[in-house]
């Protein structure tokens, strides 16, 4: 993998997390603290994941040298498809957290429609 690719990655990870964090903010009746502790474990799931891929890709092109690296190798590269796969795990249990936050955010209560028809 070569530095603009590298850099192309990192930009594109720091771009995913902003578009998270605009999509926690647009999340209404969900506490701030919940909101920067969905965002931590978003962008520690995605550096898992990009770290790892970084990492695979780096064991995979020594691999392919010879049959005796691909040995050697061959575990750890399964270490790191786990590391990945484990990242992914992560963001789909969070994006079912948020998923339900945002069904909590939108339920309509018929006592609180009842309440401000009340009021007004």
């Amino acid at each position: 993998m070569d530095q603009e690719e590298l850099l192309n990655r990192i930009k594109n990870k720091e771009d995913k997390i902003k578009e998270f964090g605009d999509i926690l903010d647009s999340i209404e009746n969900t506490g701030d603290k919940k909101k920067m502790l969905w965002k931590e474990i978003y962008e520690n799931a995605v550096s898992d994941r990009e770290n790892a891929y970084i990492l695979f890709h780096e064991a995979y092109s020594n691999m392919m040298k010879s049959a005796a690296e691909h040995i050697t190798v061959g575990p750890i590269l399964n270490k790191y498809l786990e590391r990945m796969n484990k990242a992914n795990d992560q963001l789909i249990k969070l994006s079912e957290l948020i998923s339900k936050a945002e069904e909590q955010a939108t339920k309509i209560d018929p006592e609180d429609i009842f309440s401000q028809i009340k009021e007004s």
